[in-house]
């Protein structure tokens, strides 16, 4: 049965007001539709009666004319019996007085008595035709025989001012006459009409219809009557709206077919409604116009009371949705809304508790309320059993489900006594939590731990170099030694660089934790960047005496895209933190690419120094978390591991670290760089092509290096000891001092670049691969520029030892060259191995004076850099210069003998 009511709700009610509202509309437009038809068809035929009335008027007089014309027109006249008077009222203007006062007559024109008797003739038979009328009609008759008009019309004409010649009267009669003149001209005999014509004494309408008669040897005959319509329109439309269309200069005489008017239209013109009707035997159209806004306000005021009636209803239709809605149905649906978000928001609560809660009514056996963990326990627990020993231990127990120990609370309803409240608690879960929340604050008091040795840490590795930075600065200022005042101002500006350079790694560091640095994509030479890096390294690898070497197993022109800047940072710290762990030894890196993944390149610092500790890895993970090595020219930053790791992991790849105690370490630099497609030179195009090079080197490491080099930019290596007898080569490279010919390079890893010590002889780091390319094509160049027959007769240079030696035999201090010089490279050994800075610079410069004296150019630049070196304090670089110096000294002695 519920189905068979319609439920009361705020959207039914709605719908069943706007229904209403719809039904009341549609009522009214259709009643105002058929309204408005009835109004357009009444005007409709009101204009079509007066349009018959029109032409039934336009017939009458139309067979008046032609009676007029036939009866009184054509043949002379006898003058009338009748006494009549003319009564000159200006010049050409009579009127003649009759007995008959109907009508009034009036002659235009110079006439004759013909004329008169004419005129006193139409004047009695319109006296007999217009006697019972009491509307205003006029004829004007053109006499073709003597030029003149007649007019006879029921207006009074004593009346009429006709002393002016500009008054309204005179100016009417002057343009009827042009008219009919006008129409005269015309030689065919047809009717015109003219439109319509409001009286100025008045609100009368009228019309004139006129007809044309030609006669033959005098002018035309032209009748016009003034024909009123104001008894032919109702008195409840407008005259001023009226309109008469058509042809109204010339009149169609013929068959009355081919009067047929077109048939009656409505039309839209603009903001008019127009009523067209045309008349059924004349070349005209009577035209009603309506304004739209005087049609609205007309149709709205016959049914003010209709319209005011619907709008009443939908009004009070609207506002009864209004009140219905806000008083009686919302209150109810808000009510409802509320009490549903509220179960709800009570259902979220207990689905997101962490124990079983469980509302059950023992009256109906049925849960009230529950979880989802405590739909999970339902059929497993005994409720009644359970409220029972709840009852005995205070509402608490324990009891095991499904192996887990649950502690069980039950609270009863204080409304509904038959209802109770359980709450299921896992204690297994709780000791879980507990343990969990143990661990986590262990977890935390560790990382507080570790944040305290993080900032314990960098305290004191920012603290170094500011230290360092104040007592340089303090010195500086208290020193007066210009020597030692330029050695503490490059001190100075180192530790300042070092300072900048922990700064800079941090912010980079906070950069990258902030997600706030990206890599670029840049193009660069990898073998370029390689050769920069040493360059760097070069001074601290030189200060500490430490050997290096440098294994590029790619190709050297490889081209690469990525971030630049980010990998040599990556190696740039690494390579130090190797160089300060490392105290004797060498550092040894490798560059190569993954052959399973040729995007992803490898590089490998290995060093033989004493090792790192697990305290310093721990470094990787967490940044200052340890303190680092520290030797006597540098340390170790807390920042390395960390900063490195985390610009690999940017890069797409990743760090490893190896180390052994006293034995060294290994670091393992993974990233992606993509490799710009090339194409391959040819073997003819290399620099090194068709050139052949005498490796005479110690080290089968070393020479390993140089020939991958050699043999990638295309030049032929062989080795001293497999040379055949009759081998040619164009350079020598050796690593042995003692060793050298006519084209030599000189190999060593201490040299920061190259440097040409004699014509023909230059000593070449052969780790920068640029520079052993670049020296090794000065010496070919060099090479090309001796003509060959001066090479085969070794014909001497201006600096060749044979030019020195013939230099020093032909001066006066060839033998206190003899005597002197030996004596003073045994003091710069002996001074040297005392550490005597001093005099060992003493002498050195003591000894430059020598060589130059006697133009030794050689001498002269080893013993400058011998004094650049004591000044710098470089011992290795001292006591390899002193061995160069020796040795010179020695071939020219050996020369002179």
């Amino acid at each position: 049965m519920a189905g068979k009511y319609l439920s009361l709700t705020s959207t039914n009610i709605t719908r069943f007001f706007w229904l209403f509202i719809v039904l009341l509309v549609m009522g009214l437009g259709l009643y105002g539709y058929n309204y408005t038809n009835a109004y357009l068809n009444d005007k409709m035929r009101t204009v079509q009666n007066t349009a018959e009335l029109l032409q039934k008027r336009i017939d009458k007089f139309r067979y008046m004319t032609y009676q007029i014309y036939d009866n009184y027109s054509g043949q002379p006249m006898t003058p009338d019996a009748v006494s009549t008077q003319e009564i000159r009222l200006r010049q050409d203007m009579y009127l003649v007085s009759k007995p008959h006062k109907k009508t009034d007559a009036l002659i235009l024109g110079t006439h004759d008595s013909s004329t008169l008797d004419l005129t006193l003739k139409i004047s009695s038979f319109l006296d007999d035709q217009w006697g019972s009328n009491t509307l205003p009609y006029s004829l004007y008759y053109l006499n073709g025989q003597d030029n003149s008009m007649l007019v006879v019309t029921t207006v009074p004409l004593q009346q009429q001012d006709s002393r002016l010649k500009e008054n309204a009267f005179t100016s009417t009669l002057q343009a009827r006459r042009a008219e009919m003149l006008q129409q005269a001209n015309t030689l065919d005999e047809r009717e015109s009409y003219s439109p319509l014509r409001k009286s100025r004494q008045g609100s009368d309408y009228s019309f004139s219809l006129r007809t044309t008669f030609n006669n033959p040897g005098h002018l035309a005959t032209v009748i016009a009557f003034d024909l009123p319509i104001t008894d032919l329109v109702p008195y409840n439309m407008a005259r001023d709206n009226f309109q008469l269309n058509g042809n109204t200069t010339a009149v169609n005489e013929g068959d009355p077919e081919d009067d047929s008017a077109e048939a009656s239209s409505i039309v839209m013109q603009g903001w008019t409604l127009v009523f067209d009707v045309p008349l059924s035997n004349s070349p005209l159209s009577l035209t009603y116009h309506v304004p739209l806004f005087s049609l609205v306000v007309d149709l709205s005021r016959n049914n003010f009371w209709l319209i005011l009636v619907n709008l009443f209803l939908m009004g009070l239709a609207m506002a009864s949705i209004y009140f219905i809605r806000h008083q009686y149905i919302r209150p109810s649906e808000n009510m409802a809304a509320q009490l549903q978000m509220q179960q709800a928001l009570n259902q979220e609560i207990i689905s997101g508790l962490p124990l079983g809660l469980l509302v059950y009514n023992f009256s109906n056996h049925s849960v009230v309320l529950s979880n989802k963990i405590a739909d999970q326990l339902l059929p497993h627990l005994s409720l009644n059993k359970i409220a029972n020993m709840a009852e005995q231990h205070h509402g608490t127990i324990q009891a095991t489900v499904n192996n887990e120990v649950y502690e069980i609370r039950m609270i009863r309803s204080q409304i509904s006594p038959e209802t109770y409240l359980f709450m299921l608690h896992d204690q297994d879960k709780e000791v879980m939590v507990n343990r969990t929340l143990q661990q986590a604050k262990r977890e935390f008091e560790k990382n507080l731990q570790a944040r305290k040795l993080m900032l314990h840490n960098l305290g004191i590795e920012l603290n170094q170099p500011l230290q360092e930075l104040n007592g340089l600065a303090v010195a500086l200022v208290e020193e007066q030694s210009p020597e030692e005042r330029q050695t503490l101002e490059g001190k100075l500006l180192n530790e300042s660089r070092n300072a900048l350079t922990l700064v800079d790694n941090i912010t980079l560091l906070t950069r990258l934790e902030t997600q706030d640095w990206q890599p670029a994509g840049e193009k660069y030479v990898l073998s370029a960047m390689i050769d920069e890096l040493l360059l760097e390294a070069l001074p601290r690898l030189n200060q500490k005496g430490l050997g290096l070497l440098n294994h590029f197993q790619i190709a050297p022109e490889a081209t690469f895209v990525g971030d630049v800047q980010a990998v040599k940072k990556i190696l740039s710290l690494l390579l130090d933190y190797a160089i300060v762990t490392t105290s004797l030894g060498k550092v040894t890196l490798t560059s190569e690419q993954d052959e399973d993944r040729p995007d992803q390149l490898i590089f490998h610092i290995n060093d033989t120094g004493s090792g790192i500790s697990k305290e310093e890895l721990s470094n990787l993970n967490y940044p200052f978390l340890s303190q680092t090595l520290v030797d006597r020219f540098n340390h170790g930053s807390g920042l390395t591991f960390f900063l490195c790791n985390q610009l690999c992991k940017k890069l797409g790849g990743q760090l490893e670290i190896r180390s052994k105690l006293d034995i060294g370490t290994r670091y393992t630099v993974r990233v992606k760089q993509r490799q710009e497609a090339q194409e391959l030179e040819a073997e003819h195009e290399k620099l090194l092509n068709d050139v052949t090079v005498l490796l005479d080197i110690t080290s089968e490491e070393v020479r390993g290096i140089i020939t991958r080099t050699m043999n990638a930019y295309g030049a032929v290596c062989i080795v001293a000891d497999d040379r055949q007898v009759a081998r040619e080569y164009d350079v020598l490279l050796t690593d042995n001092p003692q060793n050298s010919d006519k084209f030599t390079l000189l190999l060593t890893d201490d040299e920061s670049g190259f440097q040409q010590l004699e014509k023909h002889y230059i000593r070449v780091n052969y780790n920068i691969s640029s520079a052993l390319i670049d020296a090794t094509l000065l010496l070919i160049e060099q090479q090309f520029s001796v003509s060959d027959d001066s090479v085969s007769s070794e014909e001497p240079g201006e600096d060749s030892l044979d030019y020195y030696e013939k230099q020093l035999k032909s001066s006066d201090y060839y033998q206190l060259f003899v005597e002197t010089v030996p004596e003073d490279l045994e003091k710069l050994y002996n001074e040297n191995q005392r550490r005597d800075f001093t005099s060992l610079s003493q002498t050195a410069h003591r000894l430059k004076g020598v060589f130059a004296m006697l133009n030794l150019t050689p001498g002269k630049q080893m013993c400058e850099s011998l004094e650049q070196y004591i000044a710098d304090g470089d011992a290795l670089q001292i006591t390899e210069t002193i061995n160069h110096i020796d040795s010179f000294v020695s071939r020219l002695l050996q020369q002179g003998s």
